[in-house]
């Protein structure tokens, strides 16, 4: 016999404790599948003309030339990646942004910071030290413990029993249709 007491205690104390958690992972979840048209990572603060001597060769940059370019610039940061689109030199460092069309000198440097809470809130899906990983794998299984719990707090009728499972059911299938059928599209 299920004690459905201890199964709604449960449920709920586990629903209770992770609330939090729960919003700022949905939250966070939104903000990632729209970061390309709005970064809370990126919210630039200033922007700054710069104009440099010379044009610059496509193949004078690598790493060594991108690092010198930085430094002129006065940027203490860290070059995360440089690439060349279009004749465009584009430079992403850790706080900072620098463009630069290659045939005239001409660009702009973008400095950001993070969007205060949204940003950091983000930070939730992109974490990986070690300590994160076992709580979000704890917090996990506490989401499953959650939803199959939700499933058996109340004994209903074998009507409101059939259109819950048939609910279940679509819940389980919809996500694996995106998966599998709509992302080769």
């Amino acid at each position: 016999m299920i004690n459905r007491k201890k199964i709604r205690n449960l449920h709920a104390n586990l629903g209770y404790f992770y609330v939090g958690l729960i919003i700022s992972f949905a939250l966070s979840g939104i903000f990632m599948n729209h970061r390309q048209s709005w970064h809370p990572d990126k919210y630039t603060t200033a922007k700054k003309e710069i104009m440099l001597a010379q044009p610059i060769e496509e193949s004078a940059i690598n790493e060594d030339f991108v690092a010198e370019l930085v430094k002129k610039q006065g940027i203490d940061d860290k070059v995360k990646r440089h690439n060349v689109r279009k004749g465009e030199l584009r430079i992403s460092c850790t706080n900072c942004d620098i463009d630069i069309d290659l045939k005239t000198g001409k660009g702009e440097i973008t400095e950001f910071i993070k969007t205060p809470v949204i940003g950091h809130i983000m930070d939730l899906h992109k974490n990986i030290s070690q300590w994160w990983i076992y709580y979000s794998d704890i917090f996990g299984l506490s989401l499953i413990i959650i939803a199959v719990t939700g499933l058996m707090m109340k004994s209903p009728s074998p009507a409101v029993k059939k259109k819950i499972w048939l609910l279940a059911i679509s819940g389980l299938l919809f996500p694996l249709l995106f998966m599998f059928v709509l992302s080769s599209i």
